[in-house]
């Protein structure tokens, strides 16, 4: 699930897989998504809409290129904030948000909203958003509306964590930058955590495009989730799997193996139920009944080693 990308690109590339021109993952494309002027991504991976006019322009376009789902930037992000306990901004405005909500829900998209804070989550749920990107601690009011929304959080402990925890040294982050990530980081572990409390689903992301995050490790998030949030590991499996796929709406067709269902999956060389660890260790990739055996991609190993120390 790509959720901000350069143009067209990502629905491009998932034309071109769906139809065989090329060998890749099943992807849900969200294209570029939607930012405000000064606002989270502006100008990178997503667009800066001065006006709802703006942003409702930007949902016709996508639907034009045909997207899977529409993404909102609603708060700043760790980058953003130029003060301590401020990574989290409210950018875009209650209006915004509620304007691009009604108008996807018609076309049939669902939203998904980048959120950092308290106030951004309350917000984007208020206004209709369908998933919450990172989370923030919730009060009675938010856990409610959750649950009236049907919405889903994506626990993103990935990306925070190297902010969070690094020396300052490794990550060249400023106080202000490593202050904030640990508010973020310690914001979305409360957040995970009141929502296993409230029955509320929790799904599996990793931010990949972010600093020290690579597309071949989100098994790492998913170690994360067991040991932050405290969750076994067959549940942080679930979130990752069948869960993700009852959030994106395919879950009658992968997500879980069984018959009728596509052939998705991979093959361990040891239990993950057992560490998971073992997940690291792919001895074969099969995808919608392709079967790679003994896959190999470049390692960082830098980023090798410095996650390596926090597991």
């Amino acid at each position: 699930r790509t959720v901000g990308g350069i143009r067209d690109f990502d629905t491009r590339v998932r034309d071109e897989i769906n139809s065989g021109k090329k060998r890749g993952p099943r992807i849900l494309a969200g294209n570029e998504g939607i930012s405000v002027p000064h606002g989270h991504m502006a100008g990178s991976v997503a667009i800066a809409a001065e006006t709802i006019d703006d942003a409702l322009l930007q949902v016709s376009k996508a639907k034009e290129q045909n997207v899977d789902l529409i993404k909102l930037m609603i708060t700043g992000g760790v980058l953003d904030a130029k003060d301590k306990g401020v990574p989290g901004e409210l950018k875009m405005a209650p209006e915004m948000v509620k304007a691009v909500c009604d108008k996807a829900h018609e076309l049939g998209f669902k939203v998904a909203a980048h959120v950092e804070s308290s106030d951004g989550v309350r917000v984007a749920l208020e206004n209709g958003v369908d998933s919450i990107e990172h989370g923030a601690k919730l009060d009675d009011h938010m856990i409610k509306l959750f649950k009236d929304n049907n919405a889903f959080l994506c626990t993103t402990l990935s990306p925070a964590l190297p902010y969070a925890l690094f020396d300052r040294s490794i990550t060249n982050a400023s106080e202000v930058e490593q202050f904030n990530g640990k508010v973020v980081f310690d914001g979305i572990i409360e957040c995970a955590k009141q929502a296993l409390e409230n029955d509320i689903p929790i799904v599996l992301g990793n931010d990949v495009g972010c600093p020290w995050i690579t597309q071949y490790d989100y098994w790492r998030e998913l170690y994360y989730f067991h040991k932050y949030v405290g969750v076994s590991n067959a549940y942080a499996i679930y979130c990752a799997t069948l869960q993700a796929a009852r959030m994106a709406g395919i879950d009658d067709e992968t997500g879980s193996i069984e018959v009728g269902k596509s052939a998705d999956m991979i093959v361990t060389k040891d239990n993950p139920l057992d560490d998971l660890l073992a997940l690291r260790h792919i001895e074969s990739v099969i995808m919608r009944g392709h079967r790679i055996d003994h896959p190999t991609n470049k390692i960082n190993e830098q980023v090798k080693t410095e996650l390596d120390k926090f597991l």
